[in-house]
């Protein structure tokens, strides 16, 4: 059960490591020390739901169409090979996710703008809903796995809060996200050969 557990936590924290605009908005909120346990709560229960949701849907599906689980496997490490692609190429590009948008000094104005990045995005749906689902539904026990996941969403978000005003000089250098775009990267093609390879 552990290891069960441990396999969705280190899924969750692998696809949400990736920089976007949510996680961006976070980390500056965290460096600003402004609204955050609002914000990372917002944030990580939005997951819980969203995980919820897939492992709830594709036991469902998996238990009438045994053979959905290899098509969801190939589309899963199609979708992280073009993650993967898409980091990389922003690492190439260079910049930094900090300077874009602008920061709301009111709780509720920043509230609001978190549950646009986070329910608006569309990539958030094929993470937690199709990809993280449909690896729970191949695992022994999905909710078990989707707690694993749910888990990971919380440490990332109060992580990155709370420990933003730390990494604040090191990613006021754009070369520091280069270096994040490129790990993120390595680890999605992983996870993408370990979908199409394993056993």
């Amino acid at each position: 059960m552990l290891s069960i557990m441990a396999s969705g936590f280190a899924l969750g924290f692998s696809l949400i490591l990736a920089i976007g605009a949510q996680n961006a908005f976070v980390l500056r909120a965290g460096v600003m020390r402004r609204h955050v346990l609002p914000l990372v709560l917002v944030c990580a229960i939005s997951d819980a739901v969203l995980i919820a949701a897939g492992v709830a849907g594709f036991g469902v599906l998996v238990q009438s169409y045994p053979a959905i689980v290899d098509y969801l496997r190939y589309f899963g490490a199609a979708f992280l090979v073009v993650y993967g692609i898409r980091a990389f190429l922003s690492a190439m590009r260079g910049g930094s996710a900090m300077e874009r948008g602008a920061e709301e000094n009111d709780l509720w104005k920043s509230v609001v703008i978190c549950l646009m990045l986070t329910w608006l995005n569309p990539h958030v749906y094929l993470d937690t809903v199709v990809l993280v689902g449909s690896l729970a539904a191949q695992s022994a026990d999905p909710w078990v796995f989707g707690a694993g996941a749910i888990s990971a969403s919380f440490v990332f978000f109060f992580s990155l809060g709370y420990g933003a005003r730390f990494l604040s000089p090191v990613f006021q250098n754009p070369r520091a996200w280069q270096i994040l775009d490129v790990v993120i990267a390595l680890v999605m093609w992983s996870i993408a050969y370990g979908l199409l390879f394993r056993m």
